[in-house]
């Protein structure tokens, strides 16, 4: 299981989920992955699960499969998110 959060660079939201990344890897010993969509390798991870929205975050099962996605603001809560880590 991963969970990746898509993001732009530099918006106006950064600095939320930059806590928000700090906050999980404090509470749960666990590293988030970060994808940024305007990259090549962020806009085909982006088309692949339809995420037209950022910040998302998506909890992936390990044969690719959307388990939960969270879109914009607010975040989910630490807790919400560690359940698919």
């Amino acid at each position: 299981m991963r969970v990746v959060i898509v993001t732009k660079d530099d918006a106006e939201y950064s600095r939320t989920v930059s806590t928000f990344v700090g906050d999980f890897a404090r509470q749960t010993g666990h590293s988030l992955e970060t994808v940024n969509p305007e990259s090549l390798d962020g806009e085909s991870f982006c088309r692949a699960y339809d995420i037209v929205e950022y910040p998302t975050i998506i909890a992936i099962s390990d044969d690719g499969h959307m388990q939960n996605m969270w879109r914009g603001l607010p975040l989910p809560t630490v807790s919400e998110v560690s359940f698919y880590v």
